[in-house]
């Protein structure tokens, strides 16, 4: 799981490409579990007037590689990065397994190497 996590923080502000189903839904479970010990600090730390200092500068750390993973997410079945504006067709599509092969948006990340479109007969 961290590696997934690292992995999105590392393509911090890349938003071409394909991301894995496991790279998107690693690093939503690893954010939502950092961001519920933070609330859980801010509120032992700080009481009520407090809560949410930490856990909002770590949300506001974390909005560009969020939305970047959301992004490549998209490309990964084959669809615009715009239509993570969309309210739960979004959800259904990052549940969704990656289109085959090479899209518009590139390599399959699951097998780069293996391009099924190598194997069409024209």
């Amino acid at each position: 799981m961290i590696d997934w996590y690292m992995t999105v923080l590392k393509k911090y502000a890349v938003f071409e490409g394909r991301s894995r189903r496991s790279e998107y839904w690693y690093f939503a479970l690893g954010s939502g579990i950092i961001s519920m010990i933070l609330t859980f600090i801010d509120g032992a730390l700080f009481g009520l007037e407090g809560v949410g200092v930490l856990s909002n500068v770590y949300s506001l750390a974390v909005l560009v590689p969020g939305i970047a993973v959301a992004i490549r997410r998209m490309h990964d079945v084959g669809k615009s990065g715009w239509f993570i504006l969309i309210p739960f067709y979004n959800l259904y599509l990052t549940v969704q397994d990656s289109q085959p092969g090479t899209n518009e948006y590139g390599p399959n990340p699951k097998n780069p190497e293996y391009d099924m479109t190598d194997h069409l007969v024209d």
